[in-house]
């Protein structure tokens, strides 16, 4: 309290025991598994497999590349997008070693007709090397002589060495000679016509910067282990732990590392995977699993697997089915379509549904941009079958396009049967966690109580008004209550303060029935 000694007038800011909750985010997705380079934007993390932020396809594409064979992330990255997400977290999975072979390039001649002359290579496998071509302005002869270059060699941008007054000449200043003798990054070989005429050439090689390639990477095999990863290493699955904004995660290149040289699919890994990335999810509180199904299984395939293999039961994870055909942005001889796992494009979905409708609304009945067509159409008695079981159907449905039709998690608990019930729990969860950071430490009294109270009660009844919870009056769409019976002497003393919730979610109209029966004529 504050002092008064002389007279006066006194204005003092009195903190409000209510806060404001804001809800938190719950269109945040997470992808694990391959990607056609590694970001190199770390210098503590050289393998690029710590999560790094993407807010937009572009920004994926600077740090990993773009569309590459073998890997179906990007793919469901660029649907994500497409179908209206706009934050993702993505999660490298290495699933190639470097070749250990020189990185080379072959330098044009200023003249076509000498065609590639200077053929490049690194001393050191696999070096990020480019060489920088200059034209020098004198030579080391008079001006009737034969025309000199500079060569410099650049190492991630900078330049580590420079030789100067190179020719194709005979003497020292040749530049195999001179670069060959002096140099520890590259090494130099002329393939030069004898017939050539070199004496009148004004540029010998073309000015300008060269790439050095590296040779292709090797694959190695990826395990369920490495998909699910170190939280203290910060890779994998489990690596998504210092992301704590997620709520959804994808691991669409399952089917990469599963994929047999038979051709068959290894499902002892599928379940392995699967399984780690709903136990992440659960442990997370805050997050889903959006899992795909196996590819090539017809509804009863899938109706065994689910009940007889993948026998999950958990409210964090939703399954879909069948594969989405998309375009092929990297085929050759004619292959322009694609089969591919729908997460990454559902995971969009739930990101649009969340910004247009609301955490609440089930993401179901909605169309999936950018899908061609599906691996195999469902009927309604076959997903009468399906969806009992947790197995989210895809459909199309002629002009209303190919929609997503269901809406279940894979929990047994009725409670929990429904996407949108799990994910507006969670948001809620977050929010309280989150917003009454404040009440810590303060004095565990009425005035708290009350303060606290009127906090979570303005949250939930700007829910209310906003259509996710269900109740004619906010008395039955939710409770707080936090008062002495809820906080009694001995849990004020153990330094506990007790806050009792409850909400009435609204839950989707699954089946529309319609009752119809003909009106009899009464005579009058």
């Amino acid at each position: 309290m504050p002092t008064y000694t002389a007279p006066g007038v006194y204005v003092e800011e009195v903190p409000s025991s209510q806060k404001i909750l804001a809800a938190a985010p719950t269109a945040v997705a997470a992808f694990v598994g391959f990607t056609e380079l590694a970001p190199t934007d770390d210098p503590n993390d050289p393998q690029g497999l710590a999560p790094r932020l993407v807010t937009s396809w572009t920004q994926f594409e600077s740090l990993y590349g773009g569309f590459a064979p073998g890997c179906m992330l990007p793919l469901s990255v660029y649907g994500y997008f497409a179908n209206g997400g706009s934050i993702a977290y993505i999660c490298r999975v290495p699933n190639t070693e470097p070749a250990g072979e020189p990185s080379k390039a072959a330098l044009p001649a200023a003249d076509r007709a000498l065609g590639l002359p200077v053929a490049v290579e690194s001393v050191e496998p696999d070096a990020n090397i480019a060489i920088q071509v200059s034209t020098d302005d004198a030579g080391d002869t008079d001006d009737e002589g034969p025309a000199t270059f500079t060569m410099t060699v650049l190492e991630n941008g900078e330049a580590v060495e420079t030789f100067e007054n190179l020719d194709f000449g005979s003497g020292d200043s040749n530049v195999a000679t001179k670069v060959n003798a002096t140099s520890t990054k590259i090494k130099v070989e002329l393939d030069l016509d004898k017939d050539a005429d070199l004496e009148n050439q004004l540029e010998l090689v073309k000015p300008g910067v060269y790439d050095l390639e590296k040779a292709a990477p090797t694959p190695v095999p990826v395990t369920g282990r490495k998909f699910a990863g170190s939280e203290s290493a910060r890779n994998g699955i489990n690596g998504l732990a210092v992301a704590e904004d997620v709520t959804m995660v994808i691991v669409p290149d399952l089917i990469t590392a599963a994929t047999k040289e038979d051709g068959s699919v290894d499902l002892g890994l599928w379940k392995a995977v699967q399984t780690a990335l709903i136990s992440h999810c659960e442990q997370n509180g805050n997050r889903m699993a959006v899992l795909d199904s196996p590819p090539g299984m017809n509804p009863q395939q899938i109706k065994e697997w689910r009940s007889e293999v993948a026998m999950y039961d958990s409210a964090y994870a939703a399954l879909y089915y069948p594969w989405v055909k998309v375009e092929n942005p990297i085929g050759v001889d004619g292959d322009t379509e694609i089969l591919i796992p729908p997460s990454g494009h559902i995971a969009g979905v739930w990101a649009r549904t969340d910004d247009t409708r609301g955490v609440w609304k089930a993401p179901a009945n909605d169309t999936m941009r950018g899908v061609l067509d599906i691996e195999r159409s469902v009927t309604q008695n076959e997903q009468s079958l399906l969806n009992p079981i947790g197995i989210n159907c895809i459909r199309p449905f002629g002009t209303r396009g190919i929609r997503i039709w269901g809406a279940r998690t894979l929990s047994s608990d009725t409670d929990w049967n429904y996407i949108n019930v799990r994910r507006l729990f969670n948001m809620v969860e977050s929010t309280i966690l989150e917003g009454t950071q404040y009440a810590v430490f303060e004095p565990n009294d009425i005035s708290l109580w009350e303060g606290v109270n009127r906090t979570v009660s303005g949250f939930l009844r700007g829910l209310w008004t906003a259509g996710a919870l269900t109740g004619v009056s906010a008395d039955e769409a939710f409770y707080v209550k936090c008062d002495a019976e809820t906080n009694p002497p001995e849990s004020v003393d153990a330094g506990l303060l007790v806050v009792e919730v409850g909400i009435a979610p609204v839950k989707p109209a699954e089946f529309v029935v319609f009752r119809i029966s003909q009106k009899k004529q009464v005579s009058g």
